[in-house]
């Protein structure tokens, strides 16, 4: 049994999912800083210095709580809509970036040739019939061989 899971995990195709993951993970934790220490703050000093991860809805009406760390101090259950917002940001970022690196990797990746045609169309009845055809199924005409 450890033969074969040995076999199965020094596979390619796994040992390449691995590394994408790990990469992937250290490429979301680039894009929250991106997100959270350069994207966010400026568009909150330009709406009026506001922080969105501050940013809550206490559902407890008894005591108003301006941010996140006064709620979780008091114990209070917020709806952290700041958060939100800045993952809603974070994933745009990274969609944008797959987006890019796809198109990337297309424009570089060379065209498989096209297929050559199977199908060819009767000189009589115009439908579509096997390139090898002699006698059109449709018509029933007798076809030149070109």
């Amino acid at each position: 049994m450890w033969k074969e899971f040995k076999t199965f995990i020094m596979r390619g195709n796994v040992l390449d999912m691995a590394v994408g993951i790990i990469i992937g993970a250290a490429f979301g934790k680039i894009v929250t800083s991106l997100v959270n220490d350069v994207i966010m703050p400026p568009i909150g000093v330009i709406i009026g210095r506001v922080d969105f991860s501050a940013l809550v809805l206490p559902l407890s009406w008894e005591h108003f709580h301006d941010t996140l760390a006064q709620a979780k101090v008091d114990h209070v259950v917020t709806i952290n809509y700041g958060n939100f917002l800045n993952t809603i940001i974070e994933f745009l970022i990274v969609a944008l970036a797959v987006f890019l690196l796809i198109k990337w990797v297309n424009r570089i990746m060379p065209k498989p040739p096209a297929a050559p045609p199977t199908t060819k169309e009767c000189a009589f009845c115009k439908m579509s019939i096997p390139m090898a055809a002699t006698r059109c199924p449709n018509c029933t005409s007798q076809l030149t061989t070109a």
